[in-house]
């Protein structure tokens, strides 16, 4: 079978709620893939960063096959030999009390949300019900409907309804201002993205996340932040609140967890906000099962292990600093932190992400005009040198 035929049975049996570039992938690895025609392309977008391992991590797979074939799954109604190991790991790295596990990344801002309305009406002493949290313009936290409820966004929320609109007031993205005039006394907490990545790599003002975090520790309000994409070295940092200096109440990790071998995701927080939550208010089949607490273990031991944090501040200050050579009536702007970029156009970005992908370079546009590259932090500037060139040339025939 070629790729025309996958495409037609995908389109004939699958359900139709992605919009996906026609590559049909086989294999993978490090910062290639490979399609089932024999193409091979460099991965600029990373699985939203799942893999900045890169694909198929060689010590991260010997874990998963190793773990697989010993046990993969006991539920949480028995303990296991793993998952004390990642919270330990955790807490080392992080310096938070305790991690909460779960699988999706929309899952764990689930529980970072029930988390905060427990600690509200247990803690705070908010009445039963009433407890707000306030998010930004142009997030993007996940798929579920109370999450798509807090949305500005018609593709995300529209036809999905109704909402508890109220439960989650938006303040503009970046705007201390805006934001203080949305707190209530039945504030429980602010939930923002140290950088939208879905709203195409946008980082906010200097001096945002301190003015968010001095605003929580004056008004007793908990600080909530997604770190799913930006976390874990993609950022530059290993948190992209790390920029700041701040120390949010929850942290939200997910993503790059597992390497890209299986949904890992969870909820960092220490034990006065933990521990709201008893045995029983709250859990999953999956999260910490054996499986995804070695692989988690071992994703983050290689991201230490090969400096990738580091290596994604180096390389993406290299790749931004390249692409802005690259001169273009219309390229508006190239912004981003780490390797984590965005090349905003004053067009579509569409058919220039079509024409990369005949070039042999993966990546994805996103608000129309905004292409996002994210590649693998294991990229070198060799391979980046070598998406340059390819870029430059497609930006160049849209001159014409």
């Amino acid at each position: 079978m070629n790729s025309q035929d996958f495409i037609k049975m995908e389109d004939e049996y699958g359900a139709h709620n992605y919009h996906p570039l026609d590559v049909v992938i086989k294999e993978a690895n490090g910062v290639w893939v490979t399609d089932v025609d024999g193409k091979k392309y460099l991965d600029c977008l990373a699985a939203y960063s799942a893999v900045n391992q890169g694909h198929c991590h060689p010590k991260i797979l010997e874990v998963f096959i190793e773990q697989a074939h010993k046990v993969t799954l006991t539920s949480r109604a028995f303990r296991n030999d793993q998952l004390p190991l990642l919270y330990k790991k955790l807490h080392d790295m992080t310096g938070y009390d305790m991690f909460l596990p779960m699988n999706s990344g929309a899952e764990a801002v689930e529980t970072a949300i029930k988390l905060c309305r427990r600690w509200a009406y247990d803690v705070k002493k908010l009445p039963e019900n009433k407890a707000e949290i306030i998010v930004a313009d142009g997030n993007f936290h996940g798929r579920t409907t109370t999450i798509v409820g807090m949305s500005d966004d018609p593709d995300s929320y529209k036809g999905f309804g109704p909402y508890v609109e109220w439960a989650f007031p938006m303040h503009k993205f970046g705007d201390l201002e805006d934001l203080k005039s949305k707190i209530t006394p039945n504030t429980a907490g602010i939930l923002v993205e140290p950088i939208q990545g879905e709203g195409g790599v946008v980082v906010p003002p200097d001096g945002y996340l301190k003015g968010i975090a001095d605003i929580c520790k004056e008004r007793n309000i908990l600080f909530l932040c997604d770190e799913i994409q930006a976390g874990l070295g993609r950022s530059g940092k290993l948190f992209a609140h790390y920029y700041e200096n701040v120390r949010p109440d929850i942290v939200i990790i997910g993503k790059a967890l597992s390497g890209g071998f299986l949904p890992v995701s969870g909820v960092l927080a220490d034990k006065e906000i933990m521990l709201t939550i008893k045995p029983g208010e709250h859990g999953s089949t999956f999260g910490g099962s054996p499986l995804a607490a070695a692989v988690a273990l071992k994703a983050l031991e290689v991201i230490e292990e090969e400096n990738l944090v580091q290596r994604s501040f180096d390389l993406g200050a290299y790749f931004v600093e390249k692409l802005r050579t690259i001169k273009s009536p219309h390229i508006k702007q190239i912004r981003g932190k780490g390797l984590w970029i965005g090349f905003v156009l004053d067009q579509k970005a569409r058919p220039y992400v079509l024409k990369l992908q005949e070039e042999g370079l993966l990546c994805k546009d996103t608000h129309e005009t905004i292409i996002r590259f994210a590649p693998p932090l294991i990229i070198t500037k060799e391979q980046i040198d070598w998406a340059v060139e390819r870029i430059e040339k497609v930006v160049h025939e849209f001159d014409k």
